[in-house]
């Protein structure tokens, strides 16, 4: 027989972890230290496992992380209900949580907001991260959604593909006549590149693609961690980038970059993700997203 999640218990489980500290999650809640302590150890007998590191801040183990996702997406089902029946909340319009990637977040993603429709009234909260990692704040259940890069659903959510944003590899024309004498895959193992942080990728992968894998990007990287300054820094000749391209268009047609290797595009597959809960605020979201991300990105 499949014990109970007593309610109470499993609220008050996610106030411990936003709160970071059973002290402050007990001022929160208006209870005891002690009243919380025991209602979060009656949760792990009930279903016998540790739920919580007891660090401060706290953090939910891999199993506390289920019961957080869980109280989350309870938490959001009961507003919903609420709105529906007519019934008046304290909190205000439905506050939607999103996990995006920077180039996304810099060219497509906030006009297709604006697509959301007025009613039911939605705040937007934008976690901006990596489109390999925005899966880990939905498992995580810090986000009721996300723009991967990975097609598998996170457990609990559904998946709908987005289209490819693409990428083409860029320079300034002095930059090119200064560093890129001979063949390109050669002279690109050598030259200064702009990064977006320590985890992007995607100049390695397409100079690994033009070398035949025989090497990857230079070791003379300058990491710039937002979208508008990354664009920037390769404009001005800090180094080749790998540059969105609805961002490189119109720098391309100024002549302040060149392609460096026209026909040879990145072009990255991106995911919508969501959690399975029938919310009129995260449907109407979804489908704003979904119709903005088939005019914007390439199929």
């Amino acid at each position: 027989m499949i014990p109970e999640l007593p309610l109470d218990q499993v609220r008050t489980l996610l106030t411990v972890v936003d709160e970071g500290t059973f002290d402050a999650a007990a001022a929160a809640l208006h209870l005891t230290p002690s009243a919380v302590s025991q209602r979060v150890k009656a949760l792990e007998q009930r279903t016998g496992r540790v739920l919580l590191v007891r660090t401060k801040p706290v953090r939910p183990t891999e199993s506390g992380e289920v019961v957080v996702r869980f109280a989350r997406q309870l938490t959001r089902l009961e507003q919903d209900a609420y709105a529906e029946l007519g019934l008046s909340t304290d909190d205000g319009p439905t506050r939607v949580s999103v996990a995006v990637n920077a180039d996304s977040l810099a060219t497509w993603f906030l006009a297709a907001l604006t697509r959301v429709p007025e009613q039911p009234r939605v705040c937007f909260e934008l976690r901006r991260e990596d489109e390999t990692r925005t899966a880990t704040l939905l498992r995580d259940g810090r986000v009721m959604a996300a723009v991967t890069s990975s097609p598998d659903p996170v457990a609990g959510c559904s998946v709908r593909a987005l289209g490819k944003l693409r990428y083409l590899a860029a320079a300034t024309p002095a930059f090119v006549e200064r560093y890129l004498d001979g063949p390109l895959s050669r002279a690109l193992a050598t030259a200064p590149v702009v990064t977006f942080d320590r985890s992007d990728d995607h100049r390695d992968a397409f100079v690994r693609a033009l070398s035949g894998g025989r090497s990857g990007a230079s070791a003379v990287r300058h990491a710039v961690p937002t979208s508008e300054g990354f664009v920037e820094s390769v404009a001005l000749g800090l180094g080749w980038g790998m540059v969105p391209e609805v961002q490189a268009e119109p720098l391309l047609r100024a002549g302040r970059l060149v392609e460096l290797a026209p026909g040879r595009p990145v072009d990255v597959p991106l995911y919508w993700q969501r959690w399975k809960l029938d919310s009129p605020a995260l449907a109407a979201v979804s489908d704003a997203i979904l119709s903005a991300a088939a005019e914007a990105l390439r199929p």
